[in-house]
């Protein structure tokens, strides 16, 4: 007699899709990470101090450091990287993590401008 197989998915197919959304996910961090610096950006010019900054030159505030927003946005990068190109899911999730926390920490430097 035939069988026909069932429609259930095996756990090695479920595995996979797992590994597929950790390379969807930094892909979408990567992509909504300048969106959402462009609203940082415009939130950090709408407040009171820095108006007054850009039109009479008062109250500017040194905020962090430029160094540390590029640094933080390269980090992003090598491990969008790393999240993209490697082939343990272990490495991935972690290159994803990193890569949030960097993303998140470039945009506490915009913000921090305010």
């Amino acid at each position: 007699m035939n069988e026909t197989a069932p429609s259930v998915t095996p756990p090695a197919q479920a595995k996979a899709a797992g590994r597929d959304r950790s390379r969807f996910r930094a892909v979408l961090s990567a992509v909504l990470f300048v969106p959402a610096a462009l609203a940082a950006g415009v939130l950090t010019l709408s407040s009171e101090r820095a108006g007054r900054c850009v039109t009479y030159g008062e109250q500017c505030a040194q905020g962090l450091p430029g160094w540390l927003f590029v640094w933080s946005a390269g980090i992003a990068v090598v491990a969008f990287v790393v999240a993209l190109a490697a082939p343990a899911l272990r490495v991935r999730q972690a290159a994803l993590a990193a890569q949030l926390l960097a993303e998140c920490t470039a945009l506490m430097v915009i913000l921090s401008y305010a």
